[in-house]
């Protein structure tokens, strides 16, 4: 299995990196995508992708939630970086419209630079989207091109975002443990939507799924929220897997 969303160059993991590493492979995780935040973290991720370059691979992105006054100066360090060595796509970015939204168009401005990265890189594009949906869709048609591609990382929209957001060519949904909470709406969307554009993910050390939730989340955990996807589907979670890591695997280039 593919987790495609993990921040395990966390501190969070500052003490049992080694051994959180081979409870994933043993659980069957073969690799682990990993986003970048913004310029505080990018050493801690690559010193990780180091120790394990076969399990895990870095992305190089700006977190919305990162865009402040100084964002110009923080993209500077991204690009930098963008430009020194390959990465298997631009993440994390998007919108964060939830707790703040003082930076809005700053938010805006970075997203559409970092679009563009994406498309002169011909590399994907993982999208935070929480609570602006419709701007991002915004931004996305007017920056469209139809070498665009990337997923919607930690889905949190309504069925009528994920019909959108699966509407454009070259995009999937991320899902993790929230599908397994039990005040989610993703299993309603998900019997609607099918399994054929999604991809798993932990969003490590957040969003653990149930029975491990109000705990650290680590890639091992990835096993819950395919098991309760392939009972949401009803099919075998070797079938749902085989799809869901085929299309990381082409999206990532993996």
């Amino acid at each position: 299995m593919i987790d495609t969303h993990s921040h395990i160059y966390s501190k969070a993991f500052n003490s049992d990196r080694e051994e959180m590493i081979k409870r994933a492979v043993s659980q069957g995780v073969n690799s682990v995508l990993m986003p970048n935040i913004d310029s505080t973290s990018i050493d801690a991720m690559l010193r990780c992708e180091e120790r394990a370059p076969k399990l895990c691979k870095a992305m190089m992105g700006l977190h919305p939630t990162s865009v402040k006054k100084d964002f110009k100066e923080e993209l500077k360090i991204i690009e930098k970086w963008v430009n020194r060595r390959e990465f298997i796509a631009i993440g994390e970015t998007g919108l964060d419209l939830y707790h703040d939204t003082t930076f809005i168009n700053e938010q805006k401005e970075a997203l559409k630079i970092q679009l563009k990265w994406a498309v002169e890189l011909d590399i994907p594009i993982v999208l935070h989207v929480r609570d602006a949906f419709n701007e991002v869709f915004d931004l996305l048609s007017s920056c469209y091109d139809s070498r665009l591609k990337g997923v919607f990382h930690s889905f949190s929209g309504n069925i009528e975002d994920a019909k959108k957001a699966l509407s454009l060519e070259g995009f999937y949904l991320g899902i993790n443990g929230t599908v397994t909470y039990k005040n989610s709406n993703l299993p309603n969307i998900l019997k609607e939507t099918g399994y054929k554009k999604l991809m798993f993910e932990t969003d490590a050390p957040y969003l653990s799924p149930v029975p491990k939730r109000g705990k650290r989340n680590e890639p091992s955990y990835i096993n819950y929220t395919v098991t309760k996807a392939a009972e949401i589907f009803n099919v075998k979670i070797e079938e749902l897997t085989e799809v869901t890591d085929r299309n990381a695997k082409e999206l990532f280039n993996l």
